[in-house]
């Protein structure tokens, strides 16, 4: 490899840990990616039973989600160098474990302040978990099984988001909000023990430094965008505290990058971005995690909050969308083994959209029957596409820099469901305002004596179910609108599956030790031994001279053989 290349990793063993016995293991990493997203839709569901207990404002409860995301911006950046220094194996068993002890906290607070606390300490493993497993799956996993495996892997990235409604909906109606924290208790103290009887162990396989510098500009800019995001729809988009926030964080990134380019042992490799299937794999997934996040938040907020119904009827609606997607995964995992990501993701991508234009169709008087079409409909093109698409991407990268692709994966699908689910609000809010200007305008002096007519001094009941009907309605429209641009991006993104391609099969995939790896300029035998036999005919003669003298010839040697190797 050339001097810029990634210093020896962990993750550069991958193919020497691969075997056929991974069924179990991956099952295991399953529970632990799982048990890490869920949580993140769940809570959601009971923020406002929260509210009441915790006895916080509204702005104030908000923090209890946004105090983790802005945690994660921190420790997700220095997921990949905890993995290579103490080992995968270790740092997933770890993390499980603390990820349980965490939340039974959370489930123990008794304020808002103490909440909030325990929030940011479980982001810590809850940032390094789906990193860790996704550098193990493919340390554990051959190459030419990845498909199926990605797609059972999906059930955490996919599948947790989507049932995470339903689970917390009944929790919060039925038990008991602490609940949706204590469950994981269980849950990461059984996984752990299956970890340590069943999981490969991948020792640590790397010294290298820690990157401050990169460290300290990755935090401070994925945590600026993050809060920025978080609180603009409060403190104001166009407000100096926004503003700041986003100029700090791009130019916070500006110098990560920077920084990362220049140093031979990164925090994150970005030399990844590089790889044009990586990249475009990167940016169909961000489409369709944002339009996937969209519906999951913009459509239980509008059945909750505009139609009246209970956050358990919200989750049984959405249920079909989350088992579509779970029973849809492997089939596309497997698919993706047998034809390559491009008919998989042009076909998936072109049903999502289809999906999109039918969740344009959100009004007060939409049927629970409308909702489970549009959600299956969309369900079945993100669960047909969106695994083959990351698989791709990921097979594309070099096994020695699959843990900084993983790293680069997860903080890009963070951000740009964050970034995205702002930029809708924006666009949501936006248009609900001039909706309720204009039809506010239209109401004429003859259509207020009519609302007013046989009103007693005093009653405003009037006022307040005509306001209700019209701000209903410029919701709805407002979320229809969202729901457009979700469909477009989605449609876009169609052109862009038609240049993803299976990667072939690499070299080092299956190659022992010493053999070249992938990427690496194969150099014939007997060229290498007559370059080797010219550098030692050129080198003074060694015999006679003392041990001390003998090594610079060495050196010599040795960095010839590097150089003729790469």
């Amino acid at each position: 490899m050339s001097e810029f290349g990634p210093p020896p990793t962990a993750q550069a063993d991958a193919p020497a840990a691969a075997t056929d016995k991974w069924g179990l293991p991956l099952v295991l990493l399953i529970v632990g990616m799982f048990m890490s997203v869920l949580d993140i839709s769940i809570v959601n569901v009971a923020i406002p039973t929260m509210q009441i207990d915790l006895g916080a404002s509204t702005d104030d409860i908000e923090w209890v989600t946004t105090a983790y995301t802005l945690a994660l911006g921190v420790v997700v950046p220095m997921s990949g160098w905890i993995g290579d220094r103490i080992g995968m194996t270790r740092v997933y068993l770890f993390c499980l474990v603390a990820f349980g002890v965490t939340s039974a906290l959370c489930g123990l607070s008794w304020s808002l302040g103490s909440m909030i606390g325990f929030r940011i300490l479980q982001a810590v493993p809850g940032g390094v978990l789906p990193v860790i497993t996704m550098g193990m799956l493919y340390a554990i996993v051959p190459r030419d099984k990845m498909g199926t495996a990605m797609g059972l892997y999906g059930l955490g990235v996919v599948f947790a988001p989507a049932i995470g409604p339903t689970l917390g909906g009944y929790l919060v109606q039925y038990v008991d909000w602490r609940l949706i924290f204590f469950i994981n208790v269980p849950v990461g103290i059984l996984g752990a023990i299956g970890g340590l009887l069943w999981l490969p162990k991948l020792t640590s396989g790397n010294a290298r430094a820690f990157d401050w510098w990169g460290f300290v500009t990755a935090a401070v800019g994925l945590f600026s965008l993050l809060l920025a995001t978080s609180e603009g729809a409060s403190w104001g988009w166009g407000s100096y505290r926004i503003l700041i926030l986003f100029t700090v964080g791009a130019i916070s990134l500006a110098l990560f990058a920077v920084i990362e380019l220049e140093l031979d042992a990164p925090l994150i490799d970005l030399r990844v971005l590089k790889n044009k299937m990586f990249l475009n794999s990167l940016a169909l997934i961000s489409v369709l995690s944002v339009g996937m996040f969209a519906v999951l938040f913009y459509l239980p907020l509008f059945m909750q909050a505009d139609q009246g119904m209970q956050p358990l009827t919200v989750g049984l609606i959405l249920l079909p969308e989350a088992l579509v997607m779970g029973l849809l995964m492997p089939f596309a995992g497997k698919l993706y083994d047998l034809v390559g990501p491009r008919w998989p993701g042009i076909i998936g991508l072109t049903v999502a959209t289809i999906g999109g234009f039918m969740l344009c169709g959100i009004s007060p008087d939409m049927t629970e029957s409308d909702v489970i079409v549009w959600t299956v409909v969309r369900a079945f093109g993100n669960g047909l596409a969106m695994m083959p698409l990351m698989t791709a991407g990921m097979d594309a990268i070099e096994p020695a820099m699959t843990g900084s692709a993983a790293l680069v994966n997860n903080v890009v699908q963070r951000v740009a469901s964050s970034l995205g689910l702002a930029a809708m609000t924006v666009v949501a809010t936006a248009q609900q305002s001039q909706l309720m200007s204009d039809r506010s305008a239209l109401i004429t002096e003859a259509d207020n004596r009519v609302v007013t007519h046989g009103l007693s001094p005093g009653d405003g009941m009037g006022f307040f179910g005509y306001y209700r009907a019209v701000n209903t309605s410029a919701t709805a429209q407002a979320y229809s609108n969202v729901f457009l641009i979700c469909a477009l991006l989605t449609g876009v993104g169609i052109v862009l599956a038609a240049f993803m391609r299976k990667p072939e099969p690499r070299a080092d995939a299956a190659a022992g030790p010493g053999e070249p790896s992938a990427g690496e300029v194969p150099v014939a035998a007997s060229d290498l031994m007559s370059e080797l036999d010219a550098v030692e005919t050129s080198l003074p003669e060694a015999d006679g001279q003392p041990a001390a003298e003998e090594a610079p010839e060495a050196g010599e040697r040795e960095r010839r053989t590097v150089e003729l190797a790469t």
